[in-house]
């Protein structure tokens, strides 16, 4: 047994109580977290490995739940377009995939989410053009090579320009080929054992891509294999438009009329709901992902977060693709939650703490791993985050957990995932940075050409 000991730090455990130490230790034990409390670990624990932690603050590592990591390529375009317009101008580079671009753009952005202090991702992959590879495989490896927490998704359009959505035909699948595909992967990639570094989930991409047929058996596939579901919702006044004018319905009117709505359901975005919409989400135990940067980079607008807490909805954050949030990073998606919130509702709308809780025990609660991931406690898995808060950027910043959500992004002094250090002082352990960078550059040229 391998022991791994945190001492000296300030620890924020997220736990139900909200548990905080100015000054605390962890214990870890393999990958499972043995003990967390005040003051110095007991003197006769033995560890092979003891980290004075102190000028730090310890969290549960970052839980990301909503990405799309092929969009790495595609950054800094469409700069100034609503999310229809940047769609109609990406579809088209996007088509161009291939497991080579997709390899090299989900090692960049997974490597990005972990040097930020984010130990848990999931993806949503749904642009699969034909006879390119197998792209959910490349990002499957990629995630492995680095020692992330993954959840990729199986998504998928159907629903191409020609019958009335927005993709061009070229990019959309046919809808047994989605289902069969959907199966291998889940088949291929799927662990629901407790402490599973790899979980896949259904994700249909949205209304306006997807046909009523596919959204309803992507349910029924994901329920049968006891998988979780995940869409994108009410993300903007367009989509709105969209699901009236050929629907007949609200996108959540829509989602709850096919059965959408449940415990093994997280949703992307929901920017656009009304107070009906947010109880409905609340009562069927679905979840959200919100994402505040890539919403105000798009102009969709701000999600509706103080309303959908209160009304005990599950609420996570998500970076979203990197081609809207250019950052790639998840602790600074706490800042601007708070921000977003304060902006909608007013100052009393989300305090620091509860930003903390959305990018940890929020993200895990959409993930469905709520009692494995998310807060520091006796049992849990060893995803731990240990932010440097000594330096001039958070230096006379009293609480620690106000300066790590109001302050500048820290430097990752320690991350954490299942037991395995994989960042240490801001640094990759798990993969050489500079041949990242230089394999995810030449790849977005090829894409773009």
């Amino acid at each position: 047994m391998s022991t791994l000991v945190l001492r000296g730090c300030a620890v924020a455990t997220v736990d139900a109580d909200g548990a905080e130490y100015a000054d605390g230790h962890i214990v870890m034990e393999d990958n499972r977290i043995a003990a967390v409390g005040p003051g110095p670990p007991p003197r006769s624990l033995r560890a092979d490995r003891r980290v004075d932690a102190r000028g730090c603050l310890a969290t549960p590592g970052l839980v990301n739940c909503h990405h799309h990591l092929y969009q790495w390529l595609t950054r800094g375009l469409a700069q100034q377009a609503d999310l229809f317009a940047w769609l109609e101008t990406l579809y088209p580079v996007w088509a161009r995939l291939d497991a080579e671009t997709e390899y090299a753009a989900a090692r960049a952005a997974l490597a990005m989410l972990l040097t930020s202090g984010c130990s848990t991702t999931t993806d949503h992959h749904y642009v699969f053009p034909a006879g390119t590879g197998d792209l959910l495989a490349a990002a499957v490896e990629a995630a492995g090579s680095l020692g992330i927490r993954f959840h990729p998704c199986r998504g998928s359009m159907d629903l191409g320009r020609s019958q009335g959505g927005l993709p061009p035909d070229e990019i959309v699948e046919d809808r047994d080929a989605v289902l069969d595909a959907t199966e291998r992967a889940i088949d291929s990639y799927h662990d629901p054992s407790p402490d599973a570094m790899l979980r896949v989930a259904v994700a249909p991409c949205a209304p306006f891509t997807v046909t009523e047929e596919l959204m309803r058996e992507s349910a029924e596939l994901a329920r049968r294999r006891r998988v979780r579901l995940h869409t994108h919702l009410a993300e903007t006044v367009e989509e709105e438009d969209y699901c009236r004018d050929k629907l007949g319905r609200t996108p959540t009117e829509y989602l709850d009329d096919l059965g959408w709505l449940g415990p093994d359901v997280w949703l992307a975005h929901c920017v656009h709901l009304d107070g009906t919409a947010a109880r409905r989400i609340g009562e069927t135990g679905t979840s959200v992902a919100h994402c505040p940067s890539s919403n105000a980079r798009l102009g969709s607008g701000m999600a509706p977060v103080r309303r959908l807490l209160d009304a005990d909805v599950p609420v996570g954050l998500g970076v979203d693709g990197a081609a809207a949030h250019e950052a790639g990073q998840l602790v600074p998606e706490l800042r601007q939650a708070l921000h977003t919130a304060r902006l909608r509702d007013g100052a009393r709308a989300l305090t620091v703490r509860e930003a903390l809780r959305l990018g940890t025990a929020g993200g895990a609660a959409c993930l469905g791993r709520a009692g494995e991931l998310g807060s520091l406690e006796p049992g849990k898995l060893a995803d731990i985050a240990v932010w440097r808060l000594d330096d001039l950027g958070h230096a006379g910043v009293a609480d620690p957990v106000a300066a790590l959500v109001l302050g500048p992004p820290p430097r990752v002094d320690l991350l954490v995932v299942n037991g395995h250090p994989v960042v240490e002082k801001g640094e990759l352990l798990t993969g050489p940075a500079d041949e990242i960078v230089r394999r995810a550059a030449a790849a977005s040229r090829r894409l773009q050409g």
